[in-house]
């Protein structure tokens, strides 16, 4: 008997030590998503996620590896835990929706070496009833005074089969990469966030909020479906901080359907509230400018007969924008620096003088005129700290000639950014999304906040949440955009830009530049996508500044699509998504903020297909003009079937459910205005 029981206990402690004991839990404030923490026989903290009593995330370590110190990730013990419940509605001063609830439970967990230097750490679970965050927050204490940071041993230990759609990372090409679907088994090492569906139905979406002085997240497959955190490269490591500090949230978005993930606020609510104040001064608007010509080749940033960025060039554009109720006029190429191989040396970029043919004082005075304002360009060709010396001047040039729109570009391969901590020091290269750029995205957004101006970031940091507390950090680019069908070879297929919104724009707005009505790049090559779809895209991406991107030429021969661009919002009141599956369709709904009217966006891959969508949205017993700009007979994403378009207005109401046909490639856009 002795020896069944001595076996028994043995089976115990094997069964303990491999799965471990439960140490805390916490659930989401509807009961459906829970969270419990366990340390196993070693001392080794594991988190596992379950969604109506199945689970979704198994066993999954926490921990540190730190160059200057022992890893921390054994021995462990529970030293104290508490609980508290949150539930506020607070107010975006824009976005895609103007109030938004902010209601989870919470669960600090705090965490003590047994042995040697005894060091200590919490985890912060915050459970919505869409997700969850989770953050380690680590206390000043004698034993840890500076973290390296090498790598956090975080893990998303996916229970049930997946399918990822996902980008690769740590790659030349940044961000600007076409989606690939493939088993989960089969990621290599993906930026987020990486979306995810189960056999079962289920979508998660993987990703990171408030990421501030620390090194971005990649996730890199481990075992099966283990994904496990990457950060990206720094020197001399990733992640250098001294406590107390928090790392960013690590988040996991839980929805039974794609329209779930993109309807979400978890993301924004991960991150602290607005911290600027009134931002009034931010309008969002829509904008022309120098920048299609100069993909298509036409027209050239450096100067000389080609020069885009001249006085005259300008004003036309400024004219076009006044006739049109256009706020801004963007023109890249207009100060020293373009001429040469700029790319390979932005060391001679001048952020505080024009080009002798770019009269500033003169245009800006022009466009306050008529209405409009120029939209600044700073690219830094990636001599970040030649930029950074340059940069209250540049903003001071800016902000004394009205211009309160700033767009920022860092074109370089993947890990050149050039840093050089002073004029005579050795230059060193970082990562776009490493450490040293996170800390310098934020000098750019206070010192441009001082001034009044917003930033709309290029060849990015990945975008999370932080539009929330500072609000003036208004969109940014960090995908492959418009100009991939000027010129590359492929053009974006048309799953891309639909892929898009169930994973790139997860993170937050987008400039996508969209409404290429000429549907034609560079050297006549075909854009793969129905007029009405280019009108569809400026619903379903979001961004509070959107380019109304072709050349005016271009809308003056399409005068019934550009009727639409005129006529769309970019700032809601309310956003809703429709119907739609991740790479083959998405069907949004906006309310323009202020007002009772609504607009729908519905883009498509390359299948055509039917939908019929629910008014219910509307306002009862209100009736609509429903204005329909659709895919027309026989259109498609290749050849003279692109413009085919029909444009058609009948009357609705909130019982009504409106049918579309959506041509392989194509889109439907609609404006809804009640009828008085």
């Amino acid at each position: 008997m002795s020896g069944l029981i001595a076996a028994g206990l043995f089976l115990m402690l094997a069964a303990w030590s491999a799965h471990g004991a439960e140490v805390a839990k916490v659930a989401s404030p509807n009961g459906r998503i829970e969270v419990q923490l366990d340390l196993d026989g070693d001392g080794r903290l594991s988190y596992s996620v379950q969604r109506d009593g199945k689970r979704i995330i198994a066993p999954s370590h926490l921990g540190f590896i730190f160059r200057n110190a022992r890893q921390l990730l054994r021995n462990l013990s529970l030293s104290g835990q508490s609980t508290r419940s949150h539930d506020s509605h607070w107010e975006q001063p824009w976005g895609e929706r103007r109030v938004i609830r902010d209601h989870y439970n919470e669960l600090r967990a705090q965490f003590v070496e047994k042995d040697h230097d005894r060091r200590r750490f919490d985890m912060v679970f915050r459970v919505f009833d869409d997700g969850l965050g989770f953050r380690y927050d680590v206390p000043e204490q004698a034993t840890l005074r500076e973290a390296q940071i090498v790598q956090e041993l975080t893990e998303f230990a996916i229970e049930p089969a997946a399918t990822a759609w996902w980008i690769p990372a740590l790659q030349w090409n940044r961000e600007e990469y076409l989606y690939q679907r493939t088993p989960l088994a089969e990621v290599g090492i993906a930026q987020t966030p990486l979306t995810l569906r189960t056999e079962g139905g289920l979508h998660l979406s993987l990703h990171e909020a408030a990421l501030i002085d620390y090194a971005g997240m990649n996730l890199q497959r481990g075992e099966g479906q283990v994904l496990r955190a990457a950060l990206t490269p720094g020197s001399p490591t990733p992640v250098v901080r001294t406590t107390p500090f928090v790392t960013p949230w690590r988040s996991i978005t839980i929805s039974d359907d794609a329209a779930g993930l993109v309807d979400s606020n978890l993301i924004l609510n991960l991150n602290e509230p607005n911290r600027l104040g009134d931002v009034s001064w931010f309008k969002p608007a829509k904008y022309v400018g120098v920048w299609w010509s100069l993909h298509l080749d036409q027209q050239s940033w450096a100067t000389g007969p080609k020069h885009g960025a001249t006085t005259e060039n300008t004003r036309r554009y400024i004219d076009f924008a006044a006739e049109n109720g256009f706020r801004g006029v963007l023109v890249e190429g207009w100060n020293p620096g373009w001429d040469g191989d700029w790319f390979a040396n932005g060391w001679g970029f001048d952020f505080t003088r024009a080009t002798p043919d770019f009269d500033l004082p003169a245009l800006t005075a022009y466009a306050a005129g008529k209405g409009v304002h120029l939209i600044g360009h700073h690219e830094t060709a990636c001599a970040v700290s030649h930029y950074e010396r340059q940069l209250d001047k540049a903003l001071d040039l800016d902000a004394q000639h009205g211009i309160d729109v700033v767009k920022t570009g860092y074109v370089c391969d993947a890990g050149q950014i050039e840093r050089q901590d002073t004029p005579d020091g050795p230059i060193l290269r970082e990562w776009h999304e490493g450490q040293w750029m996170s800390r310098h995205n934020q000098r750019v957004l206070e010192a441009a906040a001082k001034r009044h101006i917003a930033i709309n970031s290029h060849e990015p940091m990945k975008d999370t949440g932080l539009r929330r507390t500072w609000p003036n950090w208004v969109s940014r680019e960090g995908a492959r955009g418009m100009e991939y069908n000027a010129w590359a070879q492929p053009p974006n297929p048309p799953e891309h830009a639909v892929n898009l919104v169930y994973t790139r724009l997860l993170a937050g707005p987008m400039d996508y530049t969209p409404g290429i009505v000429s549907l034609t790049g560079r050297n006549g090559q075909e854009i793969p996508s129905t007029l009405a779809r280019q009108l569809a895209l400026y619903v379903a991406i979001y961004s509070p500044i959107q380019m109304v991107a072709d050349l005016p030429e271009h809308y003056a021969q399409h005068a019934e699509a550009f009727q639409f661009i005129k006529d769309v919002a970019v700032d809601w009141e309310q956003s809703q998504t429709l119907a739609g599956e991740v790479g083959e369709y998405a069907a949004i709904a906006r309310q323009q903020r202020g007002s009772d009217i609504w607009f729908i966006g519905a883009i498509n891959d390359r299948h055509a297909r039917d939908l019929k969508l629910s008014l219910g949205f509307l306002a009862p017993n209100t009736r609509y003009r429903a204005e329909i700009y659709r895919d027309g007979e026989g259109a498609n994403w290749q050849g003279e079937a692109r413009f085919r378009m029909t444009r058609e207005q009948r009357t609705v109401s909130r019982s009504d459910a409106l049918s579309l046909w959506l041509a392989g490639g194509g889109g439907a856009a609609v404006r809804l205005v009640p009828v008085k």
